[in-house]
């Protein structure tokens, strides 16, 4: 498989084929697409409307024109709503004819599961109305699109003959609204024509994150607020107006609608979190990631989160009864991490820091390696690993593991292993990744990493994740050989030593 149709197979969806690309394989993918569907499918609201009675046989030598308006442009809104900039639902009124059958009260259920695929399916939309001139008839509203020229087939109409129900067809005026449309039909009757269409987004909690693009920013504010009227749950929206900050991740936005209040719960895997989405960094595409990596621990491991965030990784890994260490450089990330350590009763299993990823690598990371490597007995199974989740700079940390600890190396099974994240705009993504991984750590990783396809960020841009086990001779720095004999005095030139020593 060549390294386009590696990537391609993966953006259409097959994230959890094995891509034969330098161990490349993907997660499950969270890529979120935008849903196309056909202008028909759903309807919400409740829908007025008159009843026009006509003859059977007039259907046959309708004009074109009528039988134009079953088309998909059918329950569009009006095209005077183009280039709309600041939402007035009003403008969104329209009225359309659809076919009705006029039926007796008491064989109206039995009549909707007998033409349960003609009779109109748009959920929200009442199916069956009271007939103006009948009190003891209702109309049935059928699918324009299952009726050509308004004219039942003969499946329908031997269920009619069989229930007793006259076949005559009728028309009936049907007034539709703004609460009857769909965002993407409201989207796409507003924005220029041929132009993309966005109605996808990330959901935080009771927040829409939005990324536009720019030739959808004169809309903004209209989009922001069609997002939260047709999503349930929604009340604020914001646009994304920066890119990610590499230092504490987090970015500049605007609000577009609803509420400013950025204060938010989400629930991931079961786990509920708190944040302030203004401040700090949560991706709610990067479930399943967090996921596959808690399913690699076992109970008793131990979880360095070099770049911990609130939480995503450490608290569901301490829930598993892990050993915990989780840092973060941004200061409101650490308070948010204390927050739902607590949150979720896990405070006492987690030692959290604020500090550089570097600094705790070489600190803390370190000084827990040190004394714990050299305790592990062979039939010990408990594991370490390092995850590494920054994938704008994490690769360019690996260097710190050369040498990072002094003294003759543990087992093989006992040495750590390292998640490490990193995007690539490279047409081998995989090779990419490992390549500089390589280069950080100063040795080969050929037969001993793994590369998962995480996601795509964007068009020709990866997030992939790197799993390997440090290398025993990148890990450590063995001490001199003649440091512990008594000897002459002599300069120790031991390619091993970080400086000359003069031994005694």
């Amino acid at each position: 498989m060549n390294n386009f149709s590696s990537r391609t197979l993966w953006r259409f969806g097959y994230s959890a084929r094995l891509l034969r690309n330098n161990h490349l394989r993907t997660a499950a993918s969270n890529t979120s697409f935008p849903a196309v569907w056909m202008l028909l499918t759903q309807y919400s609201g409740r829908i007025p409307g008159c009843f026009v009675v006509v003859k059977k046989n007039s259907f046959f030598t309708m004009p074109e024109t009528v039988e134009e308006k079953a088309n998909l442009e059918l329950y569009s809104p009006c095209p005077e709503v183009r280039g709309m900039t600041l939402l007035n639902r009003e403008a969104f009124k329209r009225t359309v004819v659809v076919p009705v059958l006029k039926v007796k009260k008491e064989t109206v259920n039995t009549l909707l599961k007998s033409l349960k695929h003609t009779v109109l399916q748009r959920p929200g939309l009442k199916r069956v109305v009271e007939d103006p001139e009948d009190e003891e008839s209702r109309l049935v509203i059928l699918d324009p699109h299952k009726i050509p020229e308004f004219s039942l087939g003969e499946s329908e109409q031997e269920v009619l003959k069989r229930l007793n129900v006259c076949p005559e067809v009728s028309k009936y005026n049907l007034e539709l609204t703004y609460e009857n449309f769909k965002s993407e039909e409201i989207l796409r009757a507003v924005l220029p024509e041929g132009q993309d269409v966005t109605s996808g987004f990330s959901r935080v909690g009771h927040i829409a994150h939005l990324n536009l693009r720019d030739h959808q920013l004169p809309y903004r504010y209209l989009i922001g607020q069609v997002i939260i009227d047709k999503n349930p749950g929604i009340t604020c929206a914001v646009n994304k107006t920066s890119i990610i900050d590499s230092t504490y991740r987090n970015f500049q936005m605007e609000v577009l609608a609803g509420e400013s209040n950025l204060v938010t719960k989400v629930k991931e895997n079961n786990i509920a979190y708190e944040l302030d989405f203004s401040k700090v960094y949560w991706n709610p595409r990067l479930s399943t990631e967090h996921g596959r990596i808690i399913e690699l621990l076992k109970p008793g491991d131990a979880l360095f989160d070099v770049f911990a965030g609130i939480g995503p990784f450490a608290i569901p890994a301490a829930k598993k009864r892990c050993r915990v260490f989780a840092n973060d450089l941004n200061p409101e990330s650490y308070r948010w991490l204390l927050h739902n350590c607590k949150l979720n009763k896990v405070d006492n299993k987690i030692k959290a820091f604020n500090m550089d990823g570097r600094d705790f690598l070489l600190g803390p990371v370190r000084e827990e390696l040190s004394k714990e490597l050299p305790l592990l007995k062979e039939e010990q199974k408990t594991s370490f690993h390092v995850v590494m989740n920054l994938p704008a700079l994490a690769i360019e940390f690996l260097d710190v593991f050369r040498h990072l600890l002094v003294g003759e190396p543990c087992s093989t099974a006992g040495l750590p292993t390292v998640h490490c994240y990193g995007f690539s705009k490279h047409d081998d993504p995989a090779k990419d990744i490992q390549e500089r991984a390589e280069a950080s750590l100063g040795t080969s990783l050929d037969g001993r990493c793994s590369t998962y396809l995480v996601r795509n960020v964007a068009p020709n841009k990866e997030m992939l994740c790197i799993s390997f086990q440090i290398p025993a001779d990148v890990l450590y720095k063995r001490p001199c050989p003649d440091e512990a004999k008594p000897a002459p005095k002599r300069l120790c030139t031991s390619r091993d030593c970080s400086e000359e020593k003069l031994l005694s």
